[in-house]
């Protein structure tokens, strides 16, 4: 499969900064053939009329909305974490909020389909926030402070039923089959 390829979309779901060390890891090639991919990348998007740059920042690479476009992307932006939540969120941040912290494999084993957009928008609307953990690859979602505020809670053990729910057979047996 092309490199180039890969890092475009490996760029665009991550939506955050990516080290080269990490993109060498993930991709299993050498440092100079990422490099190569990257600055193709850059010759590709950061170009007049663009809607997207790839912004490079020492050893770390972002695909972003081009800056001539920040007055649109606001105000998408803006209406899309203002509005109601959406069937999808109020499932994926329950999910979180019972069963957190939960990385993303996990929550999508118990939901069934792919929640990246999803966590980036309740992230974005400040509900869940995302966590490194040393000991894991892969990083940790959980409910925020302010989502708590906004349910009038003091700890996620107020909600509704969560000694029952936190440890339910269906989630453990769940997350069980994606070891």
């Amino acid at each position: 499969m092309n490199l180039t390829s890969r890092l475009e979309s490996i760029l665009f779901v991550a939506s955050k900064p990516l080290s080269v060390k990490k993109l060498v890891k993930v991709l299993k090639k050498d440092r100079k053939e990422i490099i190569g991919s990257l600055d193709i990348l850059i010759q590709k998007y950061n170009c007049e009329g663009s809607g997207i740059k790839i912004l490079k920042n020492t050893d770390e690479y972002q695909m972003v909305s081009s800056p001539d476009n920040i007055d649109i992307t606001e105000k998408f932006v803006k209406a899309e974490i203002s509005g109601e939540l959406t069937r999808p969120q109020l499932e994926t941040v329950t999910v979180v909020s019972y069963c957190g912290p939960i990385t993303k494999p996990e929550l999508e084993q118990i939901r069934g389909v792919n929640c990246s957009l999803i966590l980036r928008n309740l992230m974005m609307r400040g509900l869940v926030q995302e966590s490194q953990d040393k000991t894991k690859l892969l990083p940790s979602y959980e409910i925020t402070i302010d989502y708590l505020r906004l349910l009038g809670l003091e700890k996620v053990e107020d909600l509704p039923d969560y000694e029952i729910l936190h440890g339910h057979e269906y989630v453990e047996k769940a997350l069980n089959d994606i070891e």
